[in-house]
């Protein structure tokens, strides 16, 4: 079964993700994809360098990610030209993944899964969200952001309510790093149970 972990930002996807590793599961996490890809040496380098231009450069050879962040931030036109390039490479990584992880639970983490069309790529979709309020909160102190700056974040990706409400289940991050991780069990323990019924189902 293909399984897809989709959330807003500041919604604890990153620490959701450590709890589901040390409960066994692999996850792949689109963001780093992203990371490998404009890091020196990346298959995203050259046609970023293309179309946004050696300002996004970085001295190492790799890209610079708060220079390519200004240049395509708030112009949607810019974002989508940056998706074009990065998407196909991210869905390329994930399917050569799957293969290599065939029989195992994975899980494919794309925060922009919904936003990217490729929610019909997954058997079962998961969720994580959090209250609006929490995650400015965790925008302003985590990473600096002003307030304004982190609504306009918010603002550039579809609600994560709406996001809720397209998925199987629903993580809510709202509480403790303590809570998430039993959520993070129970969300395993059903996704085992999930897996059994599709064998049993086959055979």
């Amino acid at each position: 079964m293909k399984i897809a972990l989709t959330g807003g930002i500041a919604c604890g996807k990153s620490l959701f993700a450590k709890f589901l590793r040390e409960l066994g599961i692999q996850v792949l996490d689109a963001d780093d994809v992203v990371h490998e890809l404009e890091a020196p040496g990346g298959a995203a380098v050259a046609p970023i360098v293309a179309r946004f231009g050696h300002d996004v450069l970085a001295p190492d050879g790799g890209i610079d990610r708060t220079a390519l962040a200004e240049c395509v931030f708030s112009d949607p036109a810019s974002r989508a030209d940056l998706e074009a390039i990065l998407f196909p490479l991210v869905r390329a990584r994930f399917a050569r993944e799957s293969r290599a992880c065939r029989g195992q639970i994975t899980i494919h983490i794309i925060p922009l899964l919904f936003e990217s069309h490729w929610e019909a790529d997954y058997d079962i979709l998961l969720c994580i969200a959090s209250p609006v309020d929490q995650q400015i909160d965790r925008m302003m102190t985590s990473r600096g952001y002003s307030r304004a700056h982190a609504e306009a974040r918010l603002a550039a990706q579809w609600p994560v309510s709406e996001k809720a409400a397209r998925c199987h289940y629903t993580v809510m991050n709202d509480s403790t790093p303590e809570h998430l991780r039993d959520e993070a069990l129970q969300l395993v323990s059903w996704l085992k149970e999930q897996v059994e019924h599709e064998r049993r189902r086959e055979k």
